[in-house]
């Protein structure tokens, strides 16, 4: 057995086991409007790609429809569990892949033409900037790593305190340390309607990063 399927008992496996048990099955089965985007100006030709904390799998199963091969990651098997279910029904099981990982101790294996963490956040305490460094590592040169992550909170999330105070995009893109061999293809901070789990909306802030491997 791998050691990426013996975590199950970590802190993360158990929080997010909870979350996926509870949450509707049709939450984020629609893909990041944002990766979208960035996907068809910035990597066309389909590849390898790596979705970290995948869910649903709207990311995934959306990159393999239109001919990414899709390591789909996740730290949750119930989440795994209903991708694989949500590729066999679009029609593409074989270019979706999910593999289980607690990303704070293993991390799959390769190079990515795309690397996409998106909305990469948890209560639950990790070193969430090393995972993105390594993240960073496992891009192809020539290749991409899109970071899409909140910098505001909706007023239905419950993972996020009312206190906390969330970095500028540039402030998330020097956490990151990469020095020489990338290029900044995109770091800002647009606004977006956000639909809740009930339906609810409001407007939020994302922090948008797409760094392009040149060396």
């Amino acid at each position: 057995m791998q050691q990426a399927d013996r975590d199950t008992d970590t802190d993360s496996a158990v929080y997010w086991e909870k979350h996926y048990s509870r949450l509707d099955t049709r939450w984020g089965t629609k893909p990041n409007i944002v990766l979208k985007d960035l996907v068809a100006d910035l990597a066309p030709t389909p590849g390898a790609a790596l979705d970290l904390g995948c869910g649903h799998g709207g990311d995934a199963i959306w990159l393999a429809a239109i001919g990414w091969d899709v390591t789909a990651v996740d730290v949750a098997r119930t989440a795994l569990d209903r991708v694989a279910e949500g590729a066999r029904a679009a029609g593409v099981s074989d270019r979706v892949h999910p593999v289980r990982h607690d990303l704070a101790r293993t991390f799959p294996e390769g190079e990515f033409g795309l690397v996409s963490a998106s909305y990469f956040h948890t209560p639950v305490e990790i070193p969430r900037v090393q995972v993105l460094r390594r993240a960073a590592e496992a891009v192809a040169p020539d290749g991409l790593l899109v970071v899409v992550e909140h910098a505001s909170a909706a007023p239905w999330s419950s993972h996020v305190g009312p206190d906390v105070r969330f970095p500028t995009a540039q402030e998330s893109l020097d956490s990151l340390q990469l020095g020489e061999g990338w290029h900044t293809e995109r770091c800002d901070a647009p606004r977006r309607t956000a639909t809740g789990p009930q339906g609810q909306t409001a407007t939020v802030t994302d922090n948008v990063i797409a760094l392009r491997r040149t060396g």
